[in-house]
């Protein structure tokens, strides 16, 4: 058994895959600040795509359904100033949104770091 292609690992591996795209999302957004006519993107919630990846079923009325949507980049619905120019970037939020996404990030690959060294303490090897 392979402990990095099941639990927390992979967990923690999708994760940093989603805030690297995530992050690529956000700086195009940034490179065209000035751009007329620009949206800016993100990507959708990770909770969604984990959801959508994992095939979750609603079993009973009660549940929740599971995120169906595409697991790509989408308008920012939220970006509801706009330059005279017709561009929706605002570079602050930007700014907020590449900080939040760079900790998570920085938590990830912690969390990854800290499981692989638990198997290397359980097999034996500590370095």
């Amino acid at each position: 058994m392979d402990p990095t292609q099941s639990g927390p690992i992979a967990l923690a591996e999708q994760r940093m895959r989603w805030l690297e795209q995530r992050q690529r999302v956000l700086a195009q957004n940034i490179a065209n600040a000035d751009t007329p006519g620009y949206r800016p993107s993100d990507l959708r919630p990770f909770g969604e795509t984990l959801g959508r990846a994992a095939g979750l079923a609603t079993t009973n009325l009660r549940h929740l359904a599971s995120g169906t949507r595409d697991p790509r980049a989408v308008r920012d619905r939220q970006a509801a100033e706009r330059t005279p120019d017709g561009n929706a970037v605002s570079l602050d939020q930007q700014a907020m949104r590449v900080a939040d996404t760079d900790s998570a990030h920085a938590l990830a690959l912690s969390l990854h770091r800290r499981y692989l060294g638990l198997f290397r303490t359980a097999l034996g090897r500590n370095s």
